[in-house]
C-alpha cells in the first residue's frame, strides 16, 4: 500500500492529526500546552490494520513536529512501541 503522498492532516478544533487512506480515516487524539503535543492515542480502522497505516501516521507525525520545531509527550501505546522500534526519534520527547 503506498502511504507516501498522502497528506497529514492537523486538525487542531479536534484535536487530531489525521491521514484519510482509500477513504477511511486514521488518527492520533493529542492534547497541546504551548510548543508540546501529548499523543494519547492512535486509531486505524479495523479494515486498514496490518496494512503500515498506523506506522504511516505516527512517522507523518513525528516529522510535521520536528518540521514545525515542537516536541511530544508519548503517553500513546502504540507511539510509544514505535519509538522503541525506532529510537532516533526520541529526539522530540520534551525533556522533563
Amino acid at each position: 500500500m503506498e502511504l507516501d503522498n498522502i497528506p497529514l492532516i492537523n486538525s487542531p478544533e479536534h484535536h487530531k492529526f489525521e491521514i484519510t487512506v482509500d477513504g477511511e480515516y486514521a488518527f492520533i487524539d493529542y492534547l497541546k500546552h504551548g510548543d508540546v503535543y501529548y499523543l494519547i492515542h492512535t486509531e486505524v480502522p479495523e479494515t486498514l490494520q496490518g496494512k503500515g497505516v498506523a506506522g504511516a501516521l505516527v512517522e507523518k507525525t513525528f516529522k510535521y513536529l520536528e518540521e514545525n520545531h515542537l516536541k511530544m509527550r508519548p503517553f500513546c501505546q502504540y507511539v510509544q512501541f514505535y519509538l522503541k522500534r525506532h529510537p532516533a526519534w526520541n529526539r522530540l520527547i520534551e525533556a522533563n
